[in-house]
């Protein structure tokens, strides 16, 4: 067996309803090359975040948009929402100050699916420059509505939100639901975003998209409940959990956050049933560079 073939041993397969799915170099290349999905990446090239989705369909407890600062990191922060046009006009003028670029990612800073503006955006950005890693994160809510258009766009990795496989929890971190024209609450809203976010990473997963799943840590809420999402998934055929500590704020403000210890522990439990990310730095909405480096305050803007 040569080197290349050691390489790719821990991930020949992917079973999905029983089925073995085989993995392809494209897939690999997908991995190697991402900064989110690769540690090894992480030191080697970036990504940039293009904020032009401010929309968002589901209400989660822990979570507000209405502060900005250039020291910031955590989701759902941008400095300015860009059209398509402008943001493919980014594209060009980050890649010509950082030719390690390797991923355009939509993450916000609302839900990317539930806006028009980020399919157009990864149009224009697949036509200008086919070559560069398609990434987006989605609350999975539209992701079994939009699939067919992700992988038309060739949206090759996608990370879901996912933070309760139990309804009875999840009903306890989302305040509402809005859903084909209605909004929903309490369990049955967690019901519904439950229902998608499983039917949405099954047929990503089915159609070779390279699953990430993000699960925020809350005390005295989930905290319990996170090994049985990381068997979920496991069997699901998702390739990576990333378990993010909470940022106490709006209705979550009060809980105390958990210990950097506590979130160790959490992945301990976690990786015997998928593999764990461990160098997250909860990227703002409009984030670039590489992981912990990035260099969005300090590009030109033409």
């Amino acid at each position: 067996m040569n080197l290349a073939e050691k390489e790719e041993a821990p991930l020949p397969v992917t079973k999905v309803e029983g089925k073995e799915i085989p993995w392809d170099p494209s897939q690999l290349r997908r991995i190697q090359e991402h900064p989110c999905f690769s540690k090894n990446a992480s030191h080697l090239f970036g990504r940039m975040h293009l904020a032009v989705a401010p929309k968002c369909n589901i209400q989660c407890n822990y979570c507000i948009r209405k502060f900005d600062c250039v020291n910031e990191s955590r989701p759902g922060v941008t400095s300015k929402v860009l059209t398509p046009g402008e943001a493919l006009e980014r594209v060009k003028e980050v890649l010509e100050q950082a030719h390690y670029i390797k991923v355009v990612a939509v993450a916000g800073p609302g839900e990317p699916l539930y806006n028009e503006e980020t399919f157009e955006t990864f149009r224009l950005v697949k036509k200008e420059f086919p070559h560069l890693i398609r990434c987006m994160s989605t609350n999975g809510l539209l992701l079994p509505d939009r699939i067919d258009d992700i992988e038309e766009l060739g949206i090759s990795n996608v990370t879901v939100t996912l933070n309760a496989i139990d309804p009875n929890i999840g009903k306890n971190i989302y305040s509402f639901v809005n859903y084909e024209g209605k909004k929903y609450k309490g369990i049955e809203a967690a019901e519904i975003l439950l229902k998608n976010q499983l039917k949405g990473i099954e047929e990503a997963v089915k159609r070779k998209i390279i699953v990430k799943i993000n699960t925020v840590l809350i005390p005295t809420v989930n905290e319990k409940h996170i090994i049985d999402i990381a068997k979920k998934m496991g069997e699901m055929g998702v390739y990576l959990q990333n378990i993010i500590p909470l940022i106490p704020q709006y209705k979550f403000a009060n809980i105390t956050p958990p210990t950097p210890q506590e979130k160790k522990e959490a992945q301990d439990k976690c990786k015997a049933y998928i593999m764990q990310m461990s160098h997250c730095r909860q990227c703002r909405a409009d984030a670039i560079g590489k992981l912990g480096k990035d260099i969005q305050h300090c590009l030109i803007t033409k």
